[in-house]
């Protein structure tokens, strides 16, 4: 009764008919955005006015990083290159190891529930810890250093290349598959050969544009003793140097463009 109420309105026309349309749901829509709203403000104590008040500091340690402490730079090169090295590694092996966990989790290659399941969950609690909570778990197991940092990369791509993989794999054509399979062809030979050629250029552009992400997420993992420019980012923040961490910025954003420019390049090369 209340979705005839809110989805249809009757209407008479010259010639005397009755016709009805549905009625738009954009006010009941609004309604439980505001309603949603408010309810955030609530629940999180969210203070618009400390946000009104206090806006402008953010201007305040912008204008102390402009300009930046150009001297700097040679402190800054050996971290930076830290940083990309443990997200190419990570990236690397996490994509590779994606693979076999995607093969598993695609239910049109494996035909057993259970084994899809396991590693459906398995992809799925990976990629709802964040990466700086495995940072964090992995300098208590590995130690301090770049490491850490290039097991919590590695554990990232692994859950959002596999988790993209294998929805590819579902997707693919499987004539060619079932071909191979009834001349004979092994179950794994035959996703060499027929699915795998299929997911190839989906698979390294998303490779790719995880590796853009990682070099970001990266940089913020010496939060937790995982190395890189986060350690850099983190000293000049706790001794309030902002020219300094404007400098480190201003390096990890040209490094950061020039990457994703060099990987969109790519990206489009294999769509």
């Amino acid at each position: 009764m209340l979705e005839k109420i809110w989805t249809q309105k009757p209407i008479v026309l010259d010639n005397g008919r009755t016709v009805t349309i549905r009625r738009s749901k954009i006010p009941f829509i609004l309604v439980l955005i505001i309603v949603g709203i408010l309810l955030s403000i609530e629940f999180t104590q969210f203070d618009v006015q400390q946000l009104i008040k206090r806006w402008n500091q953010f201007f305040v340690i912008i204008g102390e990083m402009i300009p930046p402490t150009w001297e700097y730079i040679p402190y800054i090169w050996q971290p930076l290159m830290d940083t990309i090295k443990m997200s190419l590694l990570g990236t690397l092996l996490g994509s590779i190891a994606s693979i076999p966990v995607a093969y598993m989790a695609s239910s049109n290659i494996v035909n057993h529930t259970w084994i899809n399941t396991v590693a459906r969950i398995f992809l799925s609690l990976i990629r709802t810890m964040p990466t700086l909570v495995s940072a964090l778990i992995a300098t208590f197991v590995f130690g301090l250093g770049t490491l850490a940092g290039t097991v919590a990369i590695f554990l990232f791509t692994l859950a959002y290349v596999g988790k993209l993989l294998y929805e590819q794999i579902e997707n693919a054509d499987m004539g060619a598959f079932e071909a191979m399979e009834s001349l004979g062809m092994h179950r794994i030979q035959t996703f060499r050969y027929a699915i795998f050629p299929q997911i190839v250029p989906n698979f390294l552009s998303t490779s790719l544009f995880c590796f853009e992400g990682n070099v970001r997420y990266a940089a913020i993992l010496g939060y937790v003793g995982a190395g890189g420019v986060g350690l850099l980012l983190q000293e000049s923040l706790g001794w309030r140097n902002y020219a300094n961490v404007g400098m480190i910025l201003l390096v990890l954003a040209i490094t950061v463009f020039l990457i994703e420019s060099v990987s969109e390049h790519f990206r489009k090369k294999l769509v």
